[in-house]
């Protein structure tokens, strides 16, 4: 349920303007979080990576359990990508500043990335809903 609600709030983050075409108010909401968006991508992009890790590994369950193991596959890639896209200055001050090979590396995937930032938000929305109706259902 955790992955879920970590895909709603990314999703929230990054597609903003869908939040506020249905609730003007959540402006404030948004305006107190953005301060904090650096740090939250930087944890969910490790958090979703560590999540990839996890998935492959537990590749038996995809012929047990095949819905659950690519939402939990898909989830962690959209919260790897998310977190990247919304913490990408603080993982560039604190990753990729050191190395110019690798700060030109994810320069080129942020370029890759950016234009997809609106679509990733809604789908994740609508992953992160799945994933905590499915975790309240099933288990």
């Amino acid at each position: 349920m955790i992955y879920g609600i970590t895909l709603l709030l990314l999703g929230v983050l990054a597609a903003p303007s869908l939040l506020l075409s249905k609730k003007p108010n959540a402006k404030e909401l948004l305006d107190k979080m953005t301060p904090y968006q650096g740090w939250i991508g930087l944890i969910s992009c490790l958090w979703g990576v560590w999540g990839i890790i996890q998935a492959v590994l537990s590749l038996g369950l995809l012929t047990s359990s095949p819905i659950w193991w690519l939402s939990w596959m898909g989830g962690n890639v959209l919260e790897a990508s998310l977190g990247f896209l919304l913490g990408y200055g603080m993982i560039s001050q604190l990753v990729l500043s050191k190395n110019e090979a690798a700060k030109e590396k994810g320069a080129k995937l942020l370029e890759k990335l950016s234009p997809l930032q609106g679509k990733l938000g809604l789908f994740a929305i609508v992953l992160g809903a799945w994933t905590i109706i499915a975790s309240i259902l099933f288990s």
